[in-house]
């Protein structure tokens, strides 16, 4: 399905207030009007302040593209800051491109402006919302998580939604399940800039939460996107494309081949988390807190394969 959706160019950004000693997130032109910051390859920490995904905003003549708004309310006010250093347009739209927290949780810096997001994504933020608020405030503290909002899609998107910026037009293309069940891309035509979310990470170990297969077949999908450069979910803040889809893809494969050799030789669950992907530690950060969790996931999707 596809659909052209023009957007009110009347929205009004009502922001709360951020902390004064909070300055603006540093952003980085990646192309002519696409700025992206870069999160730290970690886990959530005191250090990083939640600050560990990667985030960005597209200027159109009319009005700017949100792409992802960090890990905290904080951080998401920092990003609008970001904007307003870098342009006098205002924030028309939020493009979440999948669930998890270090992506979603800034919304609440951006009142009034629709948000867009896969079909399945506001049920599927629902389900776990509370569990992920929980957890930052255990890492974080309460007062960083305090300010976070149900999040709620205005635009679903099932197939393809252009949007049109003012002589830019926006193409989001929701994806079968992958790394999650609810992925979303963000190309911008005018740039050959692709904004992956998750679905492509580099450096940071790929996070299985949704089908390692059908994740696999989505790359097939996203290596044909006539893109020139991509900004993954996690890692550098561009990177050439497709090339940089190899190292995930060769990781998606050795952990869907391994699971099936340990399956086909009658090992159990703990047999795969013991050996599966071994040889891949040393190319990624985060493997140890990671690759167990995706073995367990793809032994599940696997196992009466």
């Amino acid at each position: 399905m596809m659909a052209v959706l023009f957007l009110d160019l009347a929205v009004c950004l009502v922001a709360a207030a951020v902390p004064a000693s909070a300055e603006p997130l540093a952003v980085t032109e990646i192309a002519p009007g696409v700025f992206v910051h870069r999160g730290a390859v970690a886990e959530p920490a005191a250090d990083n302040r939640g600050d560990t995904a990667n985030m960005g905003f597209i200027v159109g003549e009319s009005g700017v593209a949100v792409i992802d708004t960090g890990g905290t309310p904080e951080l998401g006010h920092r990003l609008r800051d970001a904007i307003a250093v870098r342009t006098d347009k205002q924030p028309v739209i939020v493009i979440n491109t999948h669930m998890h927290p270090d992506h979603v949780f800034g919304n609440a810096a951006f009142p009034g402006v629709p948000v867009a997001g896969h079909a399945n994504l506001q049920d599927a933020a629902a389900a776990r919302q509370e569990i992920y608020r929980r957890r930052l405030a255990d890492e974080l503290g309460a007062e960083v998580a305090a300010g976070i909002l149900p999040l709620r899609v205005d635009r679903p998107v099932t197939g393809e939604l252009r949007i049109d910026l003012g002589g830019r037009t926006l193409v989001l293309a929701a994806h079968p399940t992958a790394h999650t069940d609810n992925d979303l891309t963000v190309f911008d035509p005018q740039t050959g800039t692709l904004f992956t979310g998750d679905l492509l990470f580099v450096d940071h170990l790929p996070v299985v939460d949704g089908n390692a297969l059908g994740w696999l077949r989505v790359l097939d999908a996203l290596s044909r996107m006539p893109a020139v450069r991509a900004v993954p979910g996690h890692g550098p803040s561009v990177v050439a494309w497709p090339d940089a889809l190899a190292a995930e893809r060769r990781y998606l494969t050795a952990l869907v081949d391994g699971v099936r050799q340990v399956l086909k030789a009658g090992g159990g669950i703990q047999d795969a988390v013991a050996s599966v992907a071994a040889d891949e530690r040393s190319r990624w950060l985060l493997f140890d807190a990671y690759n167990p969790r995706n073995v367990t996931a793809t032994f599940a999707e696997l196992e009466w394969e």
